[in-house]
């Protein structure tokens, strides 16, 4: 029994001393059986031979390519432009700020901004029908925007310049009873008024659109977390989905806008002096078509130029709700550059050195490994 037991002491004392022999041997191997690196990985470079390579931007050859073949054929463009005897760009100096153009160009723009008034006065009115929880409501606003949006502008315009053909008099009245009084068509509708009323009627079909989908776009919670916070439902409308729904309405509505500028050349078969009539007018009598038409064109440009920065700015007034610093317009950009130009000398790329502060950083994000 005492052989036994002094034997398994024996036995015990071995395999501890195998133990503390074999510990120093696993603790050096334990380093080299961590996770792979994966493959692709090659040898770490150190933080000072990092810190020293350069940054190449990436190469884009075709975009060089394609610009540069841009730039040819509005050189060219340009180059017929000012060479070509045909523009006649004498007569065109001599008729963009004729009297009967510049009056002209003043006609335009009223019919624009009386037809963009009464079109999205009651393009809203039409948005708030298709809108509104009533089916009666709804299927009047869906059938006006179907037909002012199925007929061309042109032919919507001489209907309305020939109604008094159709109706020699208006009454007020009580429907389908006695009147109080009437008047002649011819007396209270005009050419210009047909003209308005055509374009303002025309342009409320899309303009009801445009507001609709604006409206629609804006998260439902929106309306709802306002309900449970017991806001009425106008002011709901006038704080809260409005100005989140101008973001979506404003590009389409600018559109819009422009579109109709143009449109009013349509008003020519009317026989009103606006722009592109006026330019008809004058080629006409003088057999330049070509340089009259160019008056016209540089005038459209320029209208619309002048509407497109308009929009830009009112863009960027309702884009303060998501925006807490708006990006920097056009023109502040061009001071800052002009301001940065003395400023801006040439200088030598110099290779930077990791400060221990970084060193440590990125030997803990690396867990200690190079």
């Amino acid at each position: 029994m005492t052989v036994s037991t002094t034997a398994t002491s024996q036995a015990q004392a071995q395999a501890q001393a195998q133990a503390q022999a074999q510990a120093p041997v696993r603790a050096e191997r334990a380093p080299a059986t961590g996770p792979d690196p994966g493959p692709g990985t090659g040898p770490r470079l150190d933080l000072d031979e990092l810190a020293a390579l350069r940054a190449v931007p990436a190469r884009h050859p075709w975009r060089w390519g394609i610009g540069v073949a841009a730039l040819v054929v509005l050189a060219q463009f340009a180059h017929g432009l000012a060479t070509n005897p045909g523009w006649d760009w004498a007569t065109f100096r001599l008729y963009f700020t004729a009297d009967t153009i510049v009056q002209a160009v003043g006609r335009t723009l009223e019919l624009t901004v009386y037809g963009t008034g009464l079109g999205f006065l009651l393009g809203a009115v039409v948005a708030a029908m298709r809108l509104s929880r009533s089916a009666i409501l709804q299927s009047i606003a869906w059938a006006y925007v179907w037909v002012f949006r199925s007929i061309p502008l042109i032919v919507q315009l001489v209907f309305w310049f020939n109604l008094s053909y159709l109706y020699k008099r208006f009454g007020i009245g009580i429907p389908f009873g006695p009147t109080f009084g009437d008047f002649e068509t011819v007396g209270v509708l005009s050419a210009l008024g047909a003209a308005v009323l055509g374009l303002g009627l025309h342009q409320a079909a899309f303009a009801a659109e445009i507001i609709r989908g604006g409206v629609i776009a804006v998260d439902a919670g929106q309306r709802e977390a306002a309900t449970a916070l017991g806001i009425p439902r106008w002011r709901q409308s006038r704080r809260i989905v409005l100005p989140q729904a101008m973001r979506g309405i404003l590009p389409a509505a600018a559109n819009e806008v422009i579109s109709l500028l143009k449109g009013t050349s349509v008003v020519y078969v009317m026989a009103i002096g606006e722009l592109f009539y006026q330019a008809q007018v004058v080629y006409g009598r003088t057999g330049r078509v070509v340089p009259l038409l160019m008056v016209a064109t540089v005038w459209y440009v320029l209208l619309t130029t002048v509407l497109s920065i308009g929009q830009y700015y009112v863009e960027r007034y309702f884009a303060r709700g998501a925006q807490r610093t708006p990006p920097p317009t056009p023109l502040q950009r061009a001071r800052a550059f002009v301001r940065s130009l003395p400023a801006r000398t040439p200088t030598t790329r110099t290779p930077t050195t990791c400060t221990p502060t970084a060193r440590a950083a990125t030997a803990r994000t690396t867990g200690g490994r190079r």
